[in-house]
């Protein structure tokens, strides 16, 4: 099985070229598969053609009981149903032990945001006196502005920006790439990064100096990580006083929101968010209709 899974995820990674979050998210539930296996007494590897439906079920049970929600239990079933139909397409197995499994759909929660004040107290805490505040402060204007997937931003290379155009190229999920319109303040804080902080950020590095290096870098040259960047957002929100748990995406979140609210056309949100189906950005038309009733009910006086 480790073999299996392994060749698996690089299939995922190199061939379907899912983005890293996916792989990393697909490859943890297979491990965990793994655990279970183990557990319930087979081999420390053993081969697929062992594995029964018996073992998947008893597998999706355990994480049942451990608490983990419906959609973490959602995806580990779907990562366990395509490695082994993979397995039957390489004519490694003969049938899948997982063709069976469904996939139970729960209800999707509705995206958290932030409200337009709370958006500008944590545009305007980053510092504009230092590289790292600059760059701070340009991350945090770039993914409010654009409706970016932290790990689109993280990505970002110098040739990906179009500032005289005021357009960038993010690559998403399977690699598509879009166009991006990025706004005036949004430029400006990029400019004003590029100009004054990344040059002291990239010195010492060379690779630095290229078309296709990061422009987003930590304080020893390298390029930010995802995680890297969200405890500087942690960071940064509390420097806010925005007192909720924040996340990047909930940025995203409030970009869409925002847009919708303001009587953006849906299908330009859907292109700007590089949503493949229309459902998924019909999502934020739910949050303006609850935040439209929140409202109705607080000032309406027979409401």
């Amino acid at each position: 099985m480790d073999e299996a899974i392994d060749q698996f995820v690089w299939s995922l990674r190199f061939e379907r070229q899912l983005s890293e979050h996916t792989v990393e998210s697909y490859s943890r539930d297979l491990r965990e598969l793994m655990r279970t296996l183990t557990k319930n007494g087979k081999k420390s590897s053993p081969a697929p053609s062992s594995v029964k439906e018996t073992d998947l079920l008893q597998h999706l049970q355990r994480l049942k009981k451990e608490g983990k929600s419906p959609r973490s239990i959602a995806r580990a079933t779907s990562a366990i149903r395509m490695l082994f139909k993979e397995l039957v397409r390489k004519e490694e197995l003969e049938k899948s032990p997982a063709a069976l499994l469904t996939v139970t759909k729960s209800g999707r929660a509705l995206p958290k945001v932030l409200s337009l004040e709370e958006v500008d107290r944590l545009l305007e805490a980053p510092p504009a006196d230092n590289p790292l505040g600059l760059r701070d402060r340009a991350m945090l204007g770039v993914l409010y502005a654009c409706g970016l997937r932290v790990s689109e931003l993280i990505a970002l290379r110098v040739q990906d920006l179009d500032l005289s155009k005021g357009f960038l190229t993010a690559t998403g999920k399977g690699r598509k790439q879009r166009l991006v319109p990025m706004g005036r303040q949004a430029i400006e804080r990029v400019e004003a990064f590029l100009e004054f902080g990344r040059p002291t950020l990239a010195a010492n590095r060379a690779i630095n100096t290229k078309p296709n290096s990061p422009i987003f870098l930590t304080r020893l040259g390298r390029a930010m990580t995802r995680q890297g960047f969200w405890k500087r957002l942690r960071v940064i929100a509390k420097k806010a006083a925005i007192e909720k748990d924040i996340s990047p995406h909930q940025l995203r979140h409030s970009f869409a929101s925002h847009l919708l609210a303001n009587g953006a056309d849906l299908r330009a949100i859907q292109a700007m968010l590089g949503h493949a189906d229309i459902s998924t950005t019909q999502i934020y038309t739910h949050v303006e209709r609850e935040a439209l009733q929140t409202t109705y009910d607080k000032h309406h006086p027979r409401a």
